[in-house]
């Protein structure tokens, strides 16, 4: 959860609350030069990289996550006698579970395995309280009472139903969990526990709301992390999801965070649901946090070390730049802005993780609900517009790579059909609070679900089939990554899961390209199979002739 435009100066700027992540320097990078020849490519750039947990190519559940993330109060309305009526973002705030519910066939067929909710626990007003609070209410961050299910979003029945509609599409399901701050209204867990109340500053949580209506966790007394793993365990026995992404995850020590991580183990062993194969199975106990920093502070923060492990995943928020970087534009403020750099940033992604221990599954992701959406980014930058075809490809260049990554990714709702707010730069003020046209509400939209233009409905089949591309080849998932070859408009990594291997071959240029990658760099005089249109390329003398078609990603088994 972000904090509050009103509390943060100027627009939202990662560069400005985070320096350890990439941001500020140039703009956009020149026009495409035009193609002089074929780019030679005769041997491999650099050597197999193996060592994280999803690049062993060793088949694993968590590596091949594609999580959907909805935003409760804000996606869809499906019963009317619960809503908020208020919040951030240009939705009507009148979102709820059953409207989730309703949604779920179209969020099964965007591609995706799981879908993550933001908070649905309840928060009670206080007395006094303003409509900021009520805003913050509806974001579901501030919880009074971690055991019940907002009225606003539901009833606990209705979570019930649709945990199991989920499951029986073979979607997991997991909850967001705000283990480091809460409502001061604060209610004890069914024995009677509650979590002693500490610093919010000490914490790293800053200053959410007025302190008669905030509080943070002090993970120095034992009860406060007794509270937490009840929470954490009374959601997976009780209603079967299969984990947790954790907010802020910095406010918790990661010694606790390790305590957390068996609790949810130990308490998903002990728990069985039917899957949509009709089979007895366990929740898969996933832990995923959100450390909105550089890699160095998400390593000391969620990851701890090989001798002290804590989380296993965590959000890849320095990757996530380096992509929207490259393939549009960040958030930063105009003067600082990048935006369109050249592809050898993507290189960047991997590159960072060198700072994280071997446990370590980074979750890349395009956009969440404290970012603003691809496609205002893209307009934001210059780079196209929903009038024009450059804008969908470049959604579809951006999803190519997140299908190529090995670990779990995530897609924010609404991205798979390239939604956008129209004209939403030209109207951030410094009032856009108000009018939920602040940097971050810019994402935080009604769902679209129905009703699809030929543009969305395309580049929705088209994402489906990338993410669908990962359960037939592990080796995008899981597999060990060589980069092959990078330049200004092109990139080449090699994944390997065994007998399966993939070429992925991306263009962020906007002139189509060429390459003639040897025989040799992949070790096989067979054809090359397309994996999106089932054509074949066969090695002639000089070697294999690739063309890759502007801002397209190819996936080439081998």
């Amino acid at each position: 959860m972000l904090l509050p435009f009103k509390l943060r100066p100027g627009l939202l700027a990662a560069c400005l609350s985070f320096p350890l992540i990439s941001c500020g320097g140039g703009g956009g990078s020149d026009p495409d030069p035009v193609p002089t020849g074929p780019v030679v490519v005769s041997a491999a750039a650099g050597s197999a990289e193996s060592r994280l947990a999803c690049f062993k190519g060793v088949a694993n559940p968590e590596c091949n996550l594609r999580i959907y993330q909805v935003m409760v109060e804000a996606f869809a309305d499906g019963d009317p006698a619960a809503d908020y009526g208020t919040g951030y973002g240009t939705s009507p705030h009148k979102g709820d579970l059953v409207g989730i519910t309703n949604a779920l066939d179209h969020i099964k067929s965007t591609g995706v395995n799981a879908i993550w909710l933001t908070p649905i626990f309840e928060s009670a007003r206080i007395t006094g309280q303003d409509e900021w609070a009520n805003r913050l209410d509806a974001t579901g961050y501030f919880a009074t009472n971690y055991f019940k299910v907002d009225p606003k979003f539901g009833t606990d029945a209705q979570f019930r139903a649709l945990v199991d509609a989920a499951h029986a599409r073979g979607l997991y399901v997991f909850l967001d969990g705000v283990f480091g701050h809460y409502k001061s209204n604060l209610v004890a867990s069914p024995t009677g526990k509650l979590p002693k109340n500490g610093s919010c500053t000490n914490v790293g949580g800053g200053s959410y709301a007025p302190g008669t209506l905030q509080a943070c966790a002090d993970y120095s007394d034992p009860a406060t992390l007794a509270f937490f793993q009840e929470v954490a365990a009374h959601w997976i026995s009780t209603y079967k999801i299969d984990g947790w992404r954790l907010d802020q995850a910095y406010q918790v020590p990661v010694a606790s965070w390790a305590a957390l991580r068996q609790t949810v183990a130990t308490a998903s062993a002990a728990t069985t649901y039917t899957n949509a194969a009709h089979a007895a199975v366990n929740p898969v106990g996933h832990l995923v946090g959100a450390v909105w920093a550089g890699e160095e502070d998400i390593q000391a923060r969620g990851y701890g070390t090989n001798a002290a492990p804590a989380l296993q995943s965590s959000f890849d928020f320095p990757g996530r730049y380096r992509v929207v970087q490259t393939l549009a534009g960040e958030e930063a403020v105009a003067s600082s802005r990048k935006s369109n750099l050249p592809a050898t940033t993507l290189g960047e992604v991997y590159a960072t993780y060198a700072a994280y221990p071997d446990h370590a599954m980074p979750n890349l992701m395009l956009t969440n609900h404290d970012l603003v959406r691809f496609g205002d980014l893209v307009q934001r930058a210059g780079l196209g517009n929903p009038e024009q075809d450059v804008y969908w490809l470049r959604h579809k260049a951006a999803f190519a790579f997140l299908a190529a990554h090995s670990g779990p990714v995530t897609l924010y709702y609404g991205d798979e059909i390239g939604q956008e707010v129209p004209g939403f730069a030209a109207q951030v003020t410094n009032n856009c609070a108000v009018a939920g046209l602040c940097d971050d509400h810019v994402s935080r939209t009604a769902g679209k679900t129905t009703g699809l233009s030929a543009r969305e409905a395309d580049l929705k089949a088209h994402v489906a089939k990338l993410l669908a591309l990962r359960d037939t080849n592990p080796a995008l998932a899981v597999g060990s990554r060589t980069h092959v070859y990078s330049d200004k408009t092109l990139y080449i990594d090699r994944k390997d899961a065994g007998a399966n291997r993939v070429l992925f071959v991306l263009n962020t240029g906007t002139s189509d390209a060429s390459v003639m990658l040897k025989a040799s760099v992949i070790g096989t005089p067979g054809d090359l199979t397309d994996l999106v249109d089932g054509t074949a390329l066969t090695a002639g003398a000089e070697g294999y002739a690739i063309t890759v078609p502007a801002l397209t990603g190819r996936f080439l088994k081998f």
